[in-house]
Protein backbone atom coordinates (compact mmCIF):
# COMPACT_ATOMS: atom_id res chain seq x y z
CA UNK A 1 0.00 0.00 0.00
CA UNK A 2 2.52 2.25 0.45
CA UNK A 3 3.95 4.56 -2.16
CA UNK A 4 7.10 5.09 0.13
CA UNK A 5 10.25 2.68 1.64
CA UNK A 6 9.75 2.48 5.35
CA UNK A 7 12.95 2.28 5.62
CA UNK A 8 13.55 5.45 4.51
CA UNK A 9 12.99 7.54 7.99
CA UNK A 10 11.70 11.04 5.94
CA UNK A 11 9.27 9.70 3.40
CA UNK A 12 5.41 9.76 4.12
CA UNK A 13 2.08 9.25 2.22
CA UNK A 14 0.95 12.14 3.93
CA UNK A 15 2.32 15.46 5.84
CA UNK A 16 -0.11 16.69 8.16
CA UNK A 17 1.13 20.37 9.41
CA UNK A 18 -0.21 20.86 12.97
CA UNK A 19 -1.09 18.67 15.94
CA UNK A 20 -4.40 20.25 17.18
CA UNK A 21 -7.47 18.14 16.96
CA UNK A 22 -8.02 18.54 12.95
CA UNK A 23 -4.34 17.74 12.08
CA UNK A 24 -4.35 14.34 14.85
CA UNK A 25 -8.21 13.10 13.29
CA UNK A 26 -6.55 13.13 9.94
CA UNK A 27 -3.87 11.54 10.66
CA UNK A 28 -5.41 8.74 13.11
CA UNK A 29 -8.27 8.54 9.97
CA UNK A 30 -5.21 8.05 6.82
CA UNK A 31 -2.78 5.80 9.55
CA UNK A 32 -6.17 3.33 9.78
CA UNK A 33 -5.69 2.90 6.30
CA UNK A 34 -2.10 1.93 7.19
CA UNK A 35 -0.74 5.23 5.43
CA UNK A 36 2.92 6.12 6.86
CA UNK A 37 1.70 10.10 7.79
CA UNK A 38 3.82 12.39 9.34
CA UNK A 39 2.61 15.15 11.91
CA UNK A 40 4.65 18.35 12.14
CA UNK A 41 3.89 20.53 15.28
CA UNK A 42 6.46 23.59 16.11
CA UNK A 43 5.34 23.21 19.79
CA UNK A 44 7.23 21.00 21.88
CA UNK A 45 4.81 20.18 24.21
CA UNK A 46 0.60 20.52 24.10
CA UNK A 47 -1.26 23.36 24.64
CA UNK A 48 -2.04 22.94 28.56
CA UNK A 49 -4.87 25.15 28.06
CA UNK A 50 -8.33 24.92 26.86
CA UNK A 51 -9.83 26.64 24.17
CA UNK A 52 -12.69 24.95 22.17
CA UNK A 53 -15.24 24.03 24.54
CA UNK A 54 -18.00 22.35 22.27
CA UNK A 55 -18.52 19.75 19.63
CA UNK A 56 -21.80 18.35 18.38
CA UNK A 57 -23.33 14.85 17.84
CA UNK A 58 -21.98 14.73 14.42
CA UNK A 59 -18.04 15.52 16.02
CA UNK A 60 -18.53 13.15 18.30
CA UNK A 61 -19.34 10.28 16.01
CA UNK A 62 -16.45 11.28 14.03
CA UNK A 63 -14.20 10.92 17.13
CA UNK A 64 -15.95 7.61 18.34
CA UNK A 65 -15.04 6.11 14.68
CA UNK A 66 -11.31 7.01 15.11
CA UNK A 67 -10.76 5.15 18.75
CA UNK A 68 -12.21 7.40 21.54
CA UNK A 69 -15.56 6.43 21.96
CA UNK A 70 -14.57 5.21 25.00
CA UNK A 71 -12.87 8.57 26.60
CA UNK A 72 -15.76 10.94 24.92
CA UNK A 73 -17.68 10.57 28.30
CA UNK A 74 -14.98 11.15 30.98
CA UNK A 75 -14.01 14.68 29.04
CA UNK A 76 -16.96 15.66 28.14
CA UNK A 77 -20.16 16.48 29.63
CA UNK A 78 -23.74 16.99 27.50
CA UNK A 79 -24.63 20.57 27.42
CA UNK A 80 -28.46 20.04 28.26
CA UNK A 81 -29.72 24.06 27.53
CA UNK A 82 -28.57 27.30 26.50
CA UNK A 83 -30.65 30.29 27.61
CA UNK A 84 -29.83 33.89 26.55
CA UNK A 85 -31.44 36.76 28.61
CA UNK A 86 -31.51 40.55 28.13
CA UNK A 87 -29.75 42.93 31.03
CA UNK A 88 -33.22 42.51 32.73
CA UNK A 89 -33.05 39.08 33.37
CA UNK A 90 -35.89 37.76 30.60
CA UNK A 91 -35.65 34.55 28.70
CA UNK A 92 -35.22 35.93 25.43
CA UNK A 93 -34.28 32.67 23.47
CA UNK A 94 -34.38 29.13 25.52
CA UNK A 95 -32.97 25.93 23.19
CA UNK A 96 -32.95 22.22 25.24
CA UNK A 97 -30.83 19.76 23.85
CA UNK A 98 -31.30 16.06 24.09
CA UNK A 99 -28.91 13.47 25.58
CA UNK A 100 -29.55 11.56 22.85
CA UNK A 101 -29.40 12.73 18.86
CA UNK A 102 -29.62 11.41 15.28
CA UNK A 103 -25.95 10.66 15.63
CA UNK A 104 -26.26 8.50 18.97
CA UNK A 105 -24.57 10.89 20.87
CA UNK A 106 -25.85 13.77 23.02
CA UNK A 107 -26.94 16.58 20.55
CA UNK A 108 -24.13 18.95 21.43
CA UNK A 109 -21.32 18.27 24.36
CA UNK A 110 -19.12 20.62 26.62
CA UNK A 111 -15.47 19.72 27.11
CA UNK A 112 -12.03 20.68 28.18
CA UNK A 113 -9.50 20.64 25.12
CA UNK A 114 -6.20 19.79 26.14
CA UNK A 115 -7.59 16.21 27.50
CA UNK A 116 -9.17 15.71 23.78
CA UNK A 117 -5.92 16.32 22.30
CA UNK A 118 -3.86 14.19 24.91
CA UNK A 119 -6.17 10.92 23.91
CA UNK A 120 -5.96 12.00 20.25
CA UNK A 121 -2.35 12.13 20.33
CA UNK A 122 -1.45 9.17 22.86
CA UNK A 123 -3.63 7.20 20.14
CA UNK A 124 -2.28 8.89 16.93
CA UNK A 125 1.66 7.67 18.87
CA UNK A 126 0.12 4.23 19.56
CA UNK A 127 -0.22 3.71 15.53
CA UNK A 128 2.98 1.99 13.75
CA UNK A 129 2.46 4.17 10.52
CA UNK A 130 1.85 7.17 12.45
CA UNK A 131 4.89 9.65 13.41
CA UNK A 132 4.06 12.56 15.82
CA UNK A 133 6.93 14.97 14.99
CA UNK A 134 7.13 17.80 17.97
CA UNK A 135 9.10 20.75 18.10
CA UNK A 136 9.73 20.64 14.43
CA UNK A 137 8.21 23.84 11.86
CA UNK A 138 7.41 23.38 8.11
CA UNK A 139 9.50 26.61 6.94
CA UNK A 140 9.92 25.97 2.89
CA UNK A 141 8.34 23.32 0.60
CA UNK A 142 8.51 22.87 -2.80
CA UNK A 143 6.31 21.12 -5.12
CA UNK A 144 7.08 18.11 -8.38
CA UNK A 145 4.90 15.65 -10.61
CA UNK A 146 5.46 12.87 -7.73
CA UNK A 147 5.25 14.68 -4.52
CA UNK A 148 6.09 17.46 -1.84
CA UNK A 149 9.71 18.10 -0.54
CA UNK A 150 9.01 19.97 3.02
CA UNK A 151 11.44 21.12 4.95
CA UNK A 152 11.57 21.78 8.61
CA UNK A 153 13.60 23.07 11.28
CA UNK A 154 13.98 22.21 14.74
CA UNK A 155 12.32 24.75 17.36
CA UNK A 156 13.14 22.98 20.65
CA UNK A 157 16.33 23.89 22.31
CA UNK A 158 18.91 26.69 21.42
CA UNK A 159 21.72 24.65 20.59
CA UNK A 160 18.96 22.57 17.78
CA UNK A 161 18.20 26.08 16.41
CA UNK A 162 20.06 25.50 13.21
CA UNK A 163 18.94 21.21 12.25
CA UNK A 164 16.69 20.81 9.46
CA UNK A 165 15.40 18.15 7.75
CA UNK A 166 14.03 17.48 4.78
CA UNK A 167 10.80 15.22 4.62
CA UNK A 168 8.71 14.03 1.43
CA UNK A 169 5.21 12.91 1.06
CA UNK A 170 2.41 12.75 -1.92
CA UNK A 171 0.26 15.02 -0.51
CA UNK A 172 0.25 17.67 2.34
CA UNK A 173 -2.15 18.78 4.91
CA UNK A 174 -2.02 21.99 6.41
CA UNK A 175 -4.09 21.80 10.06
CA UNK A 176 -1.85 24.87 10.72
CA UNK A 177 -4.28 27.47 12.31
CA UNK A 178 -5.07 30.89 11.43
CA UNK A 179 -1.67 32.11 10.27
CA UNK A 180 -0.93 28.75 8.13
CA UNK A 181 2.27 27.84 6.30
CA UNK A 182 0.91 25.67 4.14
CA UNK A 183 -2.16 28.52 3.35
CA UNK A 184 0.21 31.39 2.46
CA UNK A 185 2.25 28.66 0.04
CA UNK A 186 -0.89 28.35 -2.15
CA UNK A 187 -1.34 32.06 -3.09
CA UNK A 188 -5.20 31.41 -2.34
CA UNK A 189 -7.53 34.35 -1.66
CA UNK A 190 -9.78 34.53 1.62
CA UNK A 191 -13.67 35.82 1.87
CA UNK A 192 -13.65 38.13 4.99
CA UNK A 193 -16.76 38.94 5.86
CA UNK A 194 -15.72 41.73 7.94
CA UNK A 195 -17.14 40.84 11.32
CA UNK A 196 -14.38 41.54 13.99
CA UNK A 197 -14.90 41.84 17.58
CA UNK A 198 -12.69 41.76 20.63
CA UNK A 199 -13.71 39.34 23.85
CA UNK A 200 -11.89 38.22 27.12
CA UNK A 201 -12.18 34.48 27.33
CA UNK A 202 -11.89 33.18 30.59
CA UNK A 203 -11.37 29.33 31.63
CA UNK A 204 -12.14 29.14 35.77
CA UNK A 205 -11.95 26.21 37.85
CA UNK A 206 -14.30 26.77 40.44
CA UNK A 207 -13.25 24.97 43.50
CA UNK A 208 -17.06 23.94 44.76
CA UNK A 209 -17.83 21.25 42.92
CA UNK A 210 -21.35 20.68 43.87
CA UNK A 211 -22.74 24.06 42.78
CA UNK A 212 -25.32 23.90 40.75
CA UNK A 213 -25.14 26.12 37.29
CA UNK A 214 -28.66 26.72 36.31
CA UNK A 215 -28.83 27.15 33.46
CA UNK A 216 -25.66 25.37 32.47
CA UNK A 217 -24.79 27.73 29.53
CA UNK A 218 -26.12 31.02 28.94
CA UNK A 219 -25.72 33.67 26.91
CA UNK A 220 -26.46 37.46 28.51
CA UNK A 221 -27.93 39.70 25.83
CA UNK A 222 -26.94 42.98 27.37
CA UNK A 223 -25.93 46.16 25.55
CA UNK A 224 -23.87 47.34 28.39
CA UNK A 225 -21.58 44.06 28.53
CA UNK A 226 -22.14 41.34 26.50
CA UNK A 227 -21.04 37.92 28.00
CA UNK A 228 -21.14 34.33 27.48
CA UNK A 229 -21.12 32.15 30.80
CA UNK A 230 -21.14 28.48 29.79
CA UNK A 231 -19.73 24.84 30.90
CA UNK A 232 -15.74 24.36 30.07
CA UNK A 233 -16.14 20.50 30.45
CA UNK A 234 -16.33 18.46 33.50
CA UNK A 235 -15.55 20.85 36.12
CA UNK A 236 -14.37 23.83 34.71
CA UNK A 237 -16.30 26.97 33.90
CA UNK A 238 -15.87 29.15 30.45
CA UNK A 239 -16.72 33.61 30.58
CA UNK A 240 -16.60 35.38 27.64
CA UNK A 241 -16.90 39.32 27.62
CA UNK A 242 -16.61 41.73 25.09
CA UNK A 243 -14.52 44.74 24.84
CA UNK A 244 -16.38 47.46 24.89
CA UNK A 245 -15.36 51.21 23.25
CA UNK A 246 -13.11 53.18 25.22
CA UNK A 247 -11.61 50.33 26.80
CA UNK A 248 -8.25 48.67 25.37
CA UNK A 249 -7.29 44.90 25.16
CA UNK A 250 -3.97 45.66 27.04
CA UNK A 251 -6.93 46.88 30.34
CA UNK A 252 -9.43 43.87 29.27
CA UNK A 253 -6.60 41.24 29.98
CA UNK A 254 -5.64 41.43 33.15
CA UNK A 255 -6.57 39.18 35.83
CA UNK A 256 -7.76 41.85 38.15
CA UNK A 257 -10.14 42.91 35.58
CA UNK A 258 -11.34 39.19 35.28
CA UNK A 259 -11.71 39.17 38.95
CA UNK A 260 -13.84 42.22 38.99
CA UNK A 261 -15.76 40.61 35.91
CA UNK A 262 -16.68 37.62 38.02
CA UNK A 263 -18.07 39.45 40.93
CA UNK A 264 -21.49 38.99 39.90
CA UNK A 265 -20.84 35.17 40.09
CA UNK A 266 -19.70 35.12 43.23
CA UNK A 267 -15.84 34.12 42.56
CA UNK A 268 -13.12 35.42 43.79
CA UNK A 269 -9.65 33.68 44.21
CA UNK A 270 -10.33 32.37 47.14
CA UNK A 271 -13.32 29.94 45.69
CA UNK A 272 -11.48 29.32 42.23
CA UNK A 273 -8.14 29.28 39.94
CA UNK A 274 -8.33 31.50 37.18
CA UNK A 275 -6.62 29.09 34.35
CA UNK A 276 -6.52 31.80 31.80
CA UNK A 277 -7.09 34.95 30.44
CA UNK A 278 -6.53 36.22 26.76
CA UNK A 279 -8.85 38.66 24.45
CA UNK A 280 -9.30 36.72 21.17
CA UNK A 281 -10.73 38.94 17.97
CA UNK A 282 -13.58 36.91 16.85
CA UNK A 283 -13.40 37.18 12.83
CA UNK A 284 -15.44 35.34 9.57
CA UNK A 285 -13.31 34.67 7.00
CA UNK A 286 -12.31 31.64 4.66
CA UNK A 287 -10.02 30.42 1.87
CA UNK A 288 -12.08 30.47 -1.30
CA UNK A 289 -9.79 27.02 -2.27
CA UNK A 290 -8.84 24.45 0.09
CA UNK A 291 -6.79 22.67 -2.19
CA UNK A 292 -3.40 23.58 -4.78
CA UNK A 293 -2.56 20.55 -6.36
CA UNK A 294 -0.31 18.39 -3.59
CA UNK A 295 -1.64 21.10 -0.85
CA UNK A 296 -4.65 20.92 1.29
CA UNK A 297 -6.03 22.97 4.00
CA UNK A 298 -8.34 22.18 6.95
CA UNK A 299 -9.35 23.92 10.33
CA UNK A 300 -8.68 26.97 10.97
CA UNK A 301 -6.06 27.18 8.01
CA UNK A 302 -9.20 27.02 5.45
CA UNK A 303 -11.69 29.05 7.92
CA UNK A 304 -12.12 30.84 10.86
CA UNK A 305 -15.72 31.95 12.76
CA UNK A 306 -17.17 33.48 15.31
CA UNK A 307 -17.55 30.68 18.48
CA UNK A 308 -21.75 32.00 18.93
CA UNK A 309 -22.99 28.29 16.77
CA UNK A 310 -19.75 26.17 18.68
CA UNK A 311 -19.19 25.46 15.26
CA UNK A 312 -15.55 26.65 14.57
CA UNK A 313 -13.55 23.13 15.83
CA UNK A 314 -16.52 20.94 14.69
CA UNK A 315 -16.33 22.73 10.84
CA UNK A 316 -12.63 21.36 11.16
CA UNK A 317 -13.23 17.66 12.18
CA UNK A 318 -15.52 17.88 9.83
CA UNK A 319 -13.29 18.79 7.02
CA UNK A 320 -10.84 15.93 8.57
CA UNK A 321 -13.87 13.42 8.24
CA UNK A 322 -14.56 14.49 4.61
CA UNK A 323 -11.09 14.68 2.76
CA UNK A 324 -9.26 11.66 4.80
CA UNK A 325 -11.57 9.03 2.96
CA UNK A 326 -10.65 10.61 -0.23
CA UNK A 327 -7.25 11.14 0.03
CA UNK A 328 -7.31 7.25 1.27
CA UNK A 329 -9.02 6.35 -2.53
CA UNK A 330 -6.84 8.56 -4.22
CA UNK A 331 -3.33 6.86 -2.87
CA UNK A 332 -4.72 3.44 -3.15
CA UNK A 333 -5.45 4.24 -6.69
CA UNK A 334 -9.10 3.37 -6.20
CA UNK A 335 -10.11 6.97 -7.79
CA UNK A 336 -8.52 9.91 -9.52
CA UNK A 337 -6.95 12.86 -8.40
CA UNK A 338 -9.90 14.43 -9.22
CA UNK A 339 -12.58 13.27 -6.29
CA UNK A 340 -10.45 15.43 -4.72
CA UNK A 341 -12.02 18.25 -5.88
CA UNK A 342 -15.17 17.75 -4.08
CA UNK A 343 -13.30 18.23 -0.15
CA UNK A 344 -13.77 22.21 -1.12
CA UNK A 345 -17.13 21.75 -3.27
CA UNK A 346 -19.02 19.54 -0.53
CA UNK A 347 -17.19 21.36 2.87
CA UNK A 348 -17.58 25.05 1.91
CA UNK A 349 -21.15 24.60 1.49
CA UNK A 350 -21.70 23.26 5.31
CA UNK A 351 -18.62 25.98 6.19
CA UNK A 352 -20.41 28.76 4.81
CA UNK A 353 -23.82 28.22 6.64
CA UNK A 354 -21.71 27.73 9.73
CA UNK A 355 -20.18 30.79 9.23
CA UNK A 356 -23.01 32.90 8.67
CA UNK A 357 -25.10 31.28 11.64
CA UNK A 358 -22.08 32.55 13.74
CA UNK A 359 -22.27 36.08 12.06
CA UNK A 360 -26.01 35.96 12.73
CA UNK A 361 -26.28 35.13 16.34
CA UNK A 362 -23.01 37.42 16.93
CA UNK A 363 -24.94 40.39 15.61
CA UNK A 364 -27.68 39.60 17.62
CA UNK A 365 -25.41 38.97 20.65
CA UNK A 366 -22.90 41.94 20.44
CA UNK A 367 -25.19 44.75 19.76
CA UNK A 368 -24.71 47.51 22.00
CA UNK A 369 -27.08 50.69 20.94
CA UNK A 370 -29.71 50.53 23.77
CA UNK A 371 -32.17 51.50 21.81
CA UNK A 372 -31.40 48.25 18.93
CA UNK A 373 -31.09 46.32 21.92
CA UNK A 374 -34.65 47.24 23.31
CA UNK A 375 -36.09 46.34 19.69
CA UNK A 376 -33.88 42.88 19.50
CA UNK A 377 -35.79 41.95 22.94
CA UNK A 378 -38.99 43.10 21.95
CA UNK A 379 -38.92 40.82 19.40
CA UNK A 380 -37.31 37.47 20.53
CA UNK A 381 -39.72 37.72 24.14
CA UNK A 382 -42.54 38.02 21.14
CA UNK A 383 -40.86 34.82 19.24
CA UNK A 384 -40.50 32.97 22.26
CA UNK A 385 -44.19 33.71 22.83
CA UNK A 386 -45.11 32.28 19.74
CA UNK A 387 -42.65 29.51 20.31
CA UNK A 388 -40.54 30.83 16.97
CA UNK A 389 -37.61 29.29 17.30
CA UNK A 390 -35.13 32.33 15.35
CA UNK A 391 -32.14 30.31 14.78
CA UNK A 392 -31.11 28.05 11.29
CA UNK A 393 -30.25 24.18 12.20
CA UNK A 394 -27.14 24.04 13.27
CA UNK A 395 -25.30 23.76 10.82
CA UNK A 396 -27.07 22.19 7.27
CA UNK A 397 -26.71 18.59 7.26
CA UNK A 398 -27.51 18.46 3.67
CA UNK A 399 -24.60 17.97 1.26
CA UNK A 400 -26.43 20.00 -2.17
CA UNK A 401 -23.14 18.84 -5.09
CA UNK A 402 -20.06 16.52 -4.59
CA UNK A 403 -19.80 13.20 -4.66
CA UNK A 404 -23.93 12.25 -4.15
CA UNK A 405 -26.08 9.75 -6.10
CA UNK A 406 -28.05 11.93 -8.97
CA UNK A 407 -31.23 11.30 -10.21
CA UNK A 408 -31.92 11.18 -14.27
CA UNK A 409 -32.88 14.62 -13.70
CA UNK A 410 -28.92 15.66 -12.44
CA UNK A 411 -30.50 16.17 -9.03
CA UNK A 412 -29.30 14.60 -6.23
CA UNK A 413 -31.85 12.29 -5.13
CA UNK A 414 -34.06 12.53 -2.20
CA UNK A 415 -31.82 11.02 0.59
CA UNK A 416 -28.98 12.06 -0.97
CA UNK A 417 -26.59 13.84 1.02
CA UNK A 418 -27.79 13.70 4.53
CA UNK A 419 -26.28 12.92 7.64
CA UNK A 420 -27.27 9.40 8.33
CA UNK A 421 -28.94 7.94 11.26
CA UNK A 422 -27.08 6.13 13.96
CA UNK A 423 -29.24 3.38 16.05
CA UNK A 424 -27.44 0.31 18.18
CA UNK A 425 -27.30 -3.00 16.65
CA UNK A 426 -25.78 -6.35 17.74
CA UNK A 427 -22.76 -7.97 15.17
CA UNK A 428 -20.93 -10.80 16.14
CA UNK A 429 -21.62 -10.86 19.39
CA UNK A 430 -20.86 -6.76 20.22
CA UNK A 431 -23.53 -4.94 21.23
CA UNK A 432 -23.05 -0.89 20.71
CA UNK A 433 -23.61 1.88 18.39
CA UNK A 434 -23.81 1.15 14.34
CA UNK A 435 -20.29 2.37 13.71
CA UNK A 436 -18.31 0.79 16.48
CA UNK A 437 -19.94 -2.88 16.23
CA UNK A 438 -19.47 -2.68 12.24
CA UNK A 439 -16.80 -0.66 11.95
CA UNK A 440 -15.61 2.38 9.25
CA UNK A 441 -16.09 2.82 5.79
CA UNK A 442 -18.86 2.61 3.79
CA UNK A 443 -21.40 0.68 4.23
CA UNK A 444 -24.97 -0.56 2.25
CA UNK A 445 -27.46 -0.63 4.76
CA UNK A 446 -30.52 -2.70 3.48
CA UNK A 447 -33.69 -4.65 5.02
CA UNK A 448 -32.56 -7.68 2.98
CA UNK A 449 -29.44 -9.18 2.40
CA UNK A 450 -27.94 -6.90 -0.66
CA UNK A 451 -25.94 -9.73 -2.09
CA UNK A 452 -27.63 -11.69 -4.30
CA UNK A 453 -28.68 -8.45 -5.96
CA UNK A 454 -25.17 -7.88 -7.46
CA UNK A 455 -22.88 -9.83 -9.82
CA UNK A 456 -19.58 -11.68 -8.75
CA UNK A 457 -17.20 -8.88 -10.22
CA UNK A 458 -19.54 -6.08 -8.61
CA UNK A 459 -19.16 -7.84 -5.16
CA UNK A 460 -15.54 -7.94 -5.44
CA UNK A 461 -14.87 -4.52 -6.09
CA UNK A 462 -17.01 -3.49 -3.13
CA UNK A 463 -14.80 -5.67 -1.30
CA UNK A 464 -11.82 -3.75 -2.87
CA UNK A 465 -12.82 -0.55 -2.32
CA UNK A 466 -13.89 -0.99 1.70
CA UNK A 467 -17.78 -0.77 0.96
CA UNK A 468 -19.33 -3.48 3.35
CA UNK A 469 -22.92 -5.12 2.43
CA UNK A 470 -25.13 -5.20 5.32
CA UNK A 471 -28.22 -6.46 6.32
CA UNK A 472 -30.01 -4.93 9.35
CA UNK A 473 -32.98 -7.43 10.73
CA UNK A 474 -35.23 -7.45 14.08
CA UNK A 475 -33.75 -8.76 17.16
CA UNK A 476 -35.79 -11.83 16.93
CA UNK A 477 -34.83 -12.36 13.24
CA UNK A 478 -30.47 -12.34 13.96
CA UNK A 479 -28.77 -15.02 12.25
CA UNK A 480 -25.13 -15.09 12.87
CA UNK A 481 -23.87 -12.52 10.54
CA UNK A 482 -27.01 -10.27 10.61
CA UNK A 483 -26.69 -6.91 12.30
CA UNK A 484 -29.69 -6.60 14.96
CA UNK A 485 -31.42 -3.92 15.24
CA UNK A 486 -31.33 -3.14 19.09
CA UNK A 487 -33.35 -0.17 19.95
CA UNK A 488 -35.59 -0.67 16.15
CA UNK A 489 -34.21 2.44 15.01
CA UNK A 490 -32.93 1.43 11.93
CA UNK A 491 -35.54 -0.29 10.64
CA UNK A 492 -37.89 2.11 11.42
CA UNK A 493 -35.15 5.16 9.71
CA UNK A 494 -35.41 3.05 6.12
CA UNK A 495 -39.29 2.30 6.82
CA UNK A 496 -39.62 6.54 7.23
CA UNK A 497 -37.22 7.29 4.62
CA UNK A 498 -39.25 4.90 1.92
CA UNK A 499 -35.93 3.32 0.97
CA UNK A 500 -35.39 -0.48 0.60
CA UNK A 501 -31.63 0.14 1.15
CA UNK A 502 -29.00 3.61 1.98
CA UNK A 503 -25.92 3.67 0.69
CA UNK A 504 -23.72 5.79 3.14
CA UNK A 505 -20.10 7.03 3.14
CA UNK A 506 -17.08 6.84 5.38
CA UNK A 507 -17.96 10.42 6.90
CA UNK A 508 -21.61 9.32 7.35
CA UNK A 509 -23.12 11.17 4.65
CA UNK A 510 -25.73 9.32 2.82
CA UNK A 511 -24.75 8.46 -1.11
CA UNK A 512 -28.40 7.83 -1.93
CA UNK A 513 -30.82 5.49 -1.49
CA UNK A 514 -32.54 2.69 -3.45
CA UNK A 515 -36.12 2.79 -3.22
CA UNK A 516 -36.74 -1.19 -4.40
CA UNK A 517 -34.42 -4.11 -4.46
CA UNK A 518 -34.23 -3.29 -7.93
CA UNK A 519 -32.20 -0.07 -7.21
CA UNK A 520 -29.67 -1.56 -5.44
CA UNK A 521 -26.92 -2.37 -8.25
CA UNK A 522 -27.81 0.67 -9.93
CA UNK A 523 -26.71 2.73 -6.60
CA UNK A 524 -23.51 0.54 -6.38
CA UNK A 525 -23.01 1.38 -10.16
CA UNK A 526 -23.59 4.94 -9.83
CA UNK A 527 -20.89 5.31 -6.64
CA UNK A 528 -18.69 2.83 -8.91
CA UNK A 529 -18.63 5.53 -11.37
CA UNK A 530 -18.83 8.39 -9.79
CA UNK A 531 -15.24 6.83 -7.75
CA UNK A 532 -13.76 5.90 -10.93
CA UNK A 533 -14.40 9.50 -12.54
CA UNK A 534 -17.16 8.77 -15.08
CA UNK A 535 -17.70 5.49 -16.38
CA UNK A 536 -17.37 2.01 -14.22
CA UNK A 537 -13.62 0.96 -13.67
CA UNK A 538 -11.69 -2.08 -15.44
CA UNK A 539 -12.65 -5.11 -13.22
CA UNK A 540 -9.31 -5.58 -11.52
Amino acid sequence: MHTHDTKDADAFDVLVVGAGPVGLTTAIQLGTHGWRVGVLERWPERYALPRAVVFDHEVARVLAAVGLGHVLPELSEPASDYEWRNAKGETLLKLAFDESSHSGWPYMSMFTQPRLEKALEEHARAMPTVDVLRGWEAVDLTEDATGVLLTARRTTAPEDAGESRELRASYVVGCDGANSFVRSRMNVSLTDLGFQYDWLVLDVIPHDRERVWSPLNLQLCDPERPSTVVSGGPGRRRWEFMRMPGETVEELNQADTAWKLLEPWNLHPGNATLERHSVYTFQARWADSWRKDRLILAGDAAHLMPPFAGQGMCSGIRDAANLTWKLHLVLSGQAPESLLDTYTEERSQHLRHAIELSVFLGRIICEQDQTKAAERDTHMLADQRARKDPLAAMPARTLTGGMVAHGEDGRPTEQAGRLAHQGRVRFRGRTDLFDQAVGPGFALIAAQDPRPLLDDETVAWCAQVGLRLVTVVREDEAGPDDIADVDGSCLSRLEATGQHALLVRPDHYVFGGAASAEDVPGLVTQLRERLSGGSAAEPG
